[in-house]
């Protein structure tokens, strides 16, 4: 584990332009003082210095609408026709045969995509088919493809129909008459656990002849692969038709999308109903003479509809220059968050119970693909259990993470086929689950004996060795360590905290399994009539006062735990507690 940790501190040394903890002293001061973050699958943070190149770019450069001819207009179309370029560049598309439409986000381009194909295909409909391990935003497509859609529930499905003459099965509703064109859409990397799927699939469903790939057009979602990896559509007759991705994942800023179009796809788009402001040439209303003639010099000016984001595609410019000169390319960022992965992997599936039981259930395939970045992203999906068996809830870990300073993401990650799979749930089980109450970022863990959701950590361009330990410190107080003489071994943490009391007000307790706080109340708190439980989670012990929760608290070391719930009627609660050796005769203290 050493090895690996020293590879980690001295990956940046070989690929960054410049050392890692500079970089992050610098550029990311949060990261080093208040907070570790391992949700950069959602977002990754923006360095201080594309914040200041811009801010200057704001103070010295006035940006118009650009729906005019002023100077202030000029300026505007000039910067983003430029960002776009180099944007496309950013991705090896070469602008002679990719056009890129920016959007809010990547949902928007699918969203952009669908709706074009509804409404060319108004008639017969079009057949929609997608991969099991899709974000939401793809499976939500579906209910547009009146003539038929399907799930993919394995890449072994993908090449079999790929590979046979079949016609595909049809799930969903069906219009009877045969679709005029087919989408098939899937992932490039897995938001839930980071699996990246195969990047042939596009071109091998292109020069493909059978009769169920006619007019068969293929999106990919980026979002997440785009991130740490580099998107390269360098090869346009194997690229996708369609490419959706979101700027904020590899940047940090701005909150920005693009849709990726190959040139010879754009047909679809065009076909589309709606119209909006800066997409037509000439529009005539009037009953029985409404006309519109909608632009076709490119296939964004025919798509972006009303103002653009300006400001914020604006920025892109700086976000380039900066990402660059810290990271060297998206090549070199693969390759320190690969190496940042692979040693949290090994690090968590060498983590157990005294007993020798894992501590983590890491959801990945049968042959995990960490350390090699074709087949993994830097994340890592899992639940904790403890050494009786029982799971940890969701909703408990994170809320010992956010105690203990750390930013991870937990639930169902807008990935329902993907949590389904690796929670073995079925759909009659899902139905079930919510009628039980199970909704979309509540705090229900576990319905009949399985999690309903998972953890997930994640990795960016600045993640270092520091918050590998970081986050192992924590995990460790969920490992039950116990000696022959039946002691609990301290649990590791810094020595030189000075004691401090456990609780800050008489009326808040740990109740139960759960932190929970007691409300404020004038009247004196029995808490013998409570059941005091303790919060560190592998050790579960009840007690009959808060005096003795706190006089049992040592044993566990410094966990240094802070919680804080503002506003009327609670009150700061927190917990810090120095390491004191229990006595020999104390098996309970």
């Amino acid at each position: 584990m050493k090895q690996i940790a020293s590879r980690i501190d001295k990956v940046h040394e070989e690929w960054y332009p410049q050392p890692l903890n500079r970089i992050r002293k610098k550029e990311y001061p949060l990261l080093e003082s208040t907070t570790t973050y391992l949700d950069h699958a959602g977002t990754t943070p923006y360095p201080k210095s594309l914040v200041k190149r811009f801010s200057k770019d704001l103070r010295y450069n006035l940006f118009g609408n650009p729906h005019s001819q002023s100077p202030s207009a000029t300026l505007t179309t000039e910067r983003i026709e430029n960002v776009r370029k180099q944007m496309l560049w950013f991705f090896k598309a070469d602008p002679s045969h990719f056009d890129l439409i920016f959007v809010a986000n990547a949902t928007a381009a699918v969203k952009l995509v669908v709706d074009s194909f509804q409404a060319c295909n108004s008639r017969a409909g079009f057949w929609y088919g997608y991969h099991s391990d899709s974000h939401t935003s793809l499976v939500g497509a579906r209910e547009l493809a009146v003539a038929g859609s399907r799930c993919f529930y394995s890449d072994a499905e993908v090449e079999e129909w790929i590979e046979t003459d079949a016609e595909p099965q049809l799930e969903g509703r069906d219009c009877g008459a045969g679709p005029s064109s087919r989408l098939f859409a899937y992932p490039a990397q897995s938001n839930m656990n980071g699996r990246r799927l195969p990047l042939d699939w596009p071109g091998r469903l292109r020069r493909s002849s059978k009769f169920h790939h006619d007019n068969l057009y293929t999106l990919l979602d980026v979002a997440a692969f785009a991130a740490t990896a580099q998107v390269d559509l360098s090869d346009s007759d194997n690229a996708p038709d369609f490419t959706a991705l979101s700027f904020y994942k590899i940047f940090g800023y701005p909150d920005l999308g693009a849709l990726i179009v190959r040139k010879e796809a754009s047909h679809v788009l065009l076909m589309r109903s709606y119209f909006g402001g800066g997409t037509v040439d000439m529009v005539i209303n009037g009953e029985g003479k409404e006309w519109v003639a909608r632009k076709q010099s490119s296939v964004h000016e025919a798509l972006e509809d009303g103002t653009p984001a300006f400001h914020n595609i604006a920025s892109l410019e700086s976000a380039l220059i900066v990402h660059h000169k810290l990271y060297g390319s998206m090549e070199k960022v693969s390759r320190h968050t690969t190496q940042v992965a692979l040693a949290m992997y090994r690090q968590l599936i060498a983590l157990s119970h005294s007993d020798g039981t894992p501590v983590c259930r890491i959801y990945t395939d049968a042959n995990p693909g960490y350390g090699n970045s074709s087949l993994q992203g830097p994340t890592i999906t899992f639940n904790v259990r403890d050494s009786r068996g029982n799971w940890i809830g969701k909703s408990d870990f994170e809320r010992l993470a956010i105690l203990n300073g750390l930013q991870l993401r937990t639930g169902g990650l807008c990935n329902p086929g993907g949590i389904a799979s690796c929670l073995g749930i079925d759909a009659k089980e899902m139905r079930h689950n919510y009628d039980e109450g199970l909704r979309c970022g509540n705090g229900l863990d576990e319905i009949n004996g399985k999690p309903t959701g998972v953890v997930r950590i994640s990795f960016g361009a600045m993640s270092n060795n520091k918050d590998v330990k970081s986050f192992m410190r924590f995990l460790n107080i969920f490992v039950d360590r116990v000696d022959k003489s039946n002691q609990p071994v301290k649990t590791p943490g810094k020595q030189d905290q000075q004691d401090r009391p456990l609780f800050h007000n008489d009326q808040y307790a740990v109740v139960g399994r759960h932190f929970k706080l007691i409300k404020e109340s004038k009247s004196r708190i029995d808490f013998g009539a409570i059941n005091l439980r303790c919060p560190v989670a592998h050790c579960n012990k009840i007690f009959e006062s808060q005096q003795t929760l706190q006089s049992h608290f040592q044993i566990h070391g410094s966990l240094g735990l802070h919680l804080s719930f503002g506003g009327s009627p609670y009150k700061l609660f927190s917990v810090h507690v120095k390491w004191k050796k229990a006595a020999n005769n104390s098996r309970n203290p």
